[in-house]
């Protein structure tokens, strides 16, 4: 399996309203770096997964729509918890959907999103493509 690998980074503003989560259950602001994989079994006709700048392109129009706004207030995330793991998957799909009109998008087998809040913790989801 072949991996290609493009990060970027967005700011969020959200709470987390259930006892479980302490202080970050007020408003809190929190900037991610964005690390989203594409996965491959076989390299493309030109022996790549995907174009990096194509790659790069797709990530940043989907974290725009996340970039500086306070998930509270998202359409998207209203009546949710938009937790590092929910964010994951959130921009995993996004990136999906944006991409599988891409003739390399089609082929993808999956697409990893991991999140670092800061050097020591992340989480990651990854979406399989091939069913």
């Amino acid at each position: 399996m072949f991996s290609l690998t493009v990060r970027r980074h967005f700011m969020i503003a959200h709470s987390l309203p259930r006892e479980a989560f302490g202080p970050a259950q007020g408003l809190h602001g929190a900037t991610f770096v964005a690390e989203v994989a594409f996965r491959r079994r076989a390299l493309n006709e030109n022996a790549i997964v995907l174009d990096i700048g194509a790659a790069g392109t797709v990530i940043e129009e989907v974290l725009d729509g996340l970039n500086y706004k306070n998930l509270d207030e998202h359409p998207d995330f209203e009546g949710k918890l938009s937790t590092t793991e929910a964010l994951a998957q959130y921009i995993a799909q996004a990136v999906a959907a944006k991409i599988s009109n891409d003739d390399d998008g089609r082929h993808l087998d999956g697409i990893d999103v991991t999140l670092r809040e800061n050097p020591d913790a992340w989480a990651t989801f990854s979406l399989d493509l091939c069913a």
